[in-house]
């Protein structure tokens, strides 16, 4: 692909540096997913179709390319295929897009000037309007105009209010689709609470807080928040009930033996929940009953995870980096892993030399796969001191227990590091092409294998296409089909289009929206095919053939018309 820039924004090299190779390479096969594009003034939003309907909004501005994805990639701050997706399509439009977006301010500005030049009855008659339409927006406001009055008793029905559950679902648990909007219900309640800690009112704040947390935790307990929204709102209500609990005149024990309780117990929900938060509030004594309470705990239940997650914070925090590797060492998982949080903690405590011994313990050490995140480790610590070939017998080992494509990319990047990749890759890819062999047998004999050998992805991987087409028969996934059919398809149309027609026979038979899209961009491939070909003529007759069988799908045909199909 040319690589293009978009002037005064981003381009091509920039999409791909933010989201690295694996997700610019995946981002490529959602192109024809992109819906729902519009550009605004700052930043283009889109909907595009995978797993599920994710929405994405693509930042426009000269500090470079960022952007927040719905899916569960995006919402762990990573630049998702999603994002790249829409800006290669906006990279696509480039020449419309400053058009766009003088637009989109124009438009801005008529609807700022409409608001401005409307009376104060015509705004109220305005928000009215919108408050008996949206009951979420109505309940916001009434909370804002209680916290404004001097009855907290209102304040705290109020809250209530906003966050019952029964809001979102007459059966009492919030659904996926719906665990957005419930998170920003919660998020309502936060500066009402900062309200009152700034208005002398710290403790209501810390009373109002606390059960507002209680309340929220019930509902994530039977909450679908597997995009993490309504645990990231309940972490500030954590933060915010800190924050109250800090200015407010408490009891130092009784707040700890609360947050024992609540660490122990409902806390464990919030997988960022830090009892350190709390530290101003419980002061010496305070953090004293709170270690007592905890260390009890985990002695009363040593082999319990969270007690032993507990007291290793409290050890951390001690400083005592001793007994926290004893804890460690008494449980050691065969993948490596814990030899490398001892190696880490180590490390945190200044001690490199000790770090590196039990990082390379837990190397030899390891029964079966070993933990990606240690080879990670300490490839990067002999790296580091100019090591390339302890750092590639390191990426060898994992390669050789784990032969997955992740760790076959990791060991090219070590061989070339170590001037050795010619060798190491031929020893490899034969390993690889014997798991394929046997692999196969088993997929034959009834077990599942979607995605293929890492055998041909490796070959693609390495743009050794041509050798990956060669190799593919009899042992490639679809899905590896379909990926060498878009790589080869310009050479190798004759070699293509089978796999496409192929591709689109399972998707006449299916509905929504993301099976629409794949069938117009197959077709796409597929006209393409027959034109290289010189065979429009049959492709032109395929088509009517299809139309006439989907004709019933309304939204398909309209996809199809705006795709020129």
């Amino acid at each position: 692909m040319a690589v293009m820039t978009m002037a005064g924004l981003f381009g091509e090299a920039d999409l791909r540096r933010v989201a690295g190779e694996r997700s610019f390479g995946r981002g490529l096969g959602y192109l024809d997913a992109v819906g729902d594009l519009e550009t605004g003034v700052d930043q283009v939003t889109a909907t595009v179709y995978g797993t599920d309907a994710y929405e994405v909004v693509l930042d426009l501005d000269d500090g470079g390319v960022t952007g927040e994805c719905s899916c569960p990639h995006g919402q762990e701050g990573f630049f998702c295929k999603h994002l790249v997706a829409v800006g290669l399509t906006v990279l696509g439009q480039a020449g419309d897009v400053p058009a766009q977006r003088v637009a989109a301010a124009a438009k801005a500005r008529s609807l700022e000037s409409w608001l401005e030049g409307l009376s104060r009855d015509d705004l109220l008659t305005l928000v009215r309007e919108q408050v008996r339409e949206d009951r979420g927006l109505r309940r916001r406001l009434e909370l804002r105009a209680a916290a404004a009055g001097p009855d907290l008793s209102d304040v705290r029905a109020r809250v209530r209010e906003l966050l019952d559950v029964r809001g979102f679902s007459r059966y009492g648990a919030i659904e996926y689709a719906d665990a957005r909007a419930y998170s920003s219900q919660v998020d309502e309640v936060l500066p009402v609470i900062d309200g009152l800690i700034d208005g002398g009112q710290a403790a209501e704040a810390a009373d109002i807080a606390g059960q507002a947390l209680s309340a929220v935790l019930e509902a994530l307990e039977q909450a679908d928040d597997s995009d993490g929204y309504i645990g990231g709102s309940a972490q500030a209500l954590a933060d915010a009930h800190a924050r109250a609990c800090a200015a407010a005149p408490v009891d130092p024990v009784g707040l700890a033996a609360w947050l024992a309780g609540f660490a122990l117990g409902d806390g464990q929900m919030l997988g960022d929940f830090d009892a350190g938060a709390y530290h101003d509030a419980l002061g010496e004594s305070g953090k004293a009953e709170y270690r007592r309470l905890i260390t009890q705990a985990w002695r009363a239940n040593p082999s319990g995870w969270h007690e032993k997650y507990l007291m290793q914070g409290l050890l951390r925090t001690d400083g005592d980096v001793d007994a926290l590797v004893a804890m460690y060492a008494a449980e050691l998982l065969p993948s490596g892993y814990t030899h490398l949080m001892i190696a880490q903690e180590l490390d945190q405590a200044g001690r490199a030399g000790e770090a590196l011994e039990w990082a390379e313990r837990g190397l030899r050490e390891a029964a079966g796969s070993v933990d990606t995140r240690l080879v990670d480790y300490l490839a990067a610590r002999y790296e580091d001191a100019g090591a390339f070939g302890e750092a590639l017998a390191a990426r060898q080992s994992a390669f050789d227990t784990g032969r997955t494509l992740a760790n076959y990319r990791a060991l090219r990047d070590a061989a070339r590091k170590a001037g050795q990749w010619e060798a190491v890759r031929e020893r490899a890819l034969g390993l690889l092409q014997s798991d394929a062999t046997a692999s196969t047998a088993h997929s034959r004999a009834g077990f599942g294998w979607s995605e293929g050998p890492v055998w041909i992805s490796a070959l693609i991987d390495d743009g050794d296409v041509g050798a990956a087409w060669d190799a593919a028969a009899g042992v490639a996934s679809e899905r590896q089909w379909l990926t060498l059919a878009d790589l080869l398809s310009t050479d190798r149309p004759a070699g293509a289009l089978p796999i496409y027609l192929r591709a689109i026979e399972p998707l006449r038979s299916q509905t929504g929206d993301p099976a629409y899209q794949q069938v117009a961009a197959l077709l796409t491939k597929i006209r393409d095919c027959h034109q290289r070909l010189g065979t429009s003529p049959q492709f032109a007759v395929f088509l009517a053939a299809l139309r006439a069988d989907q004709k019933r799908k309304r939204n398909l045909i309209k996809l199809l018309d705006q795709r020129g199909l």
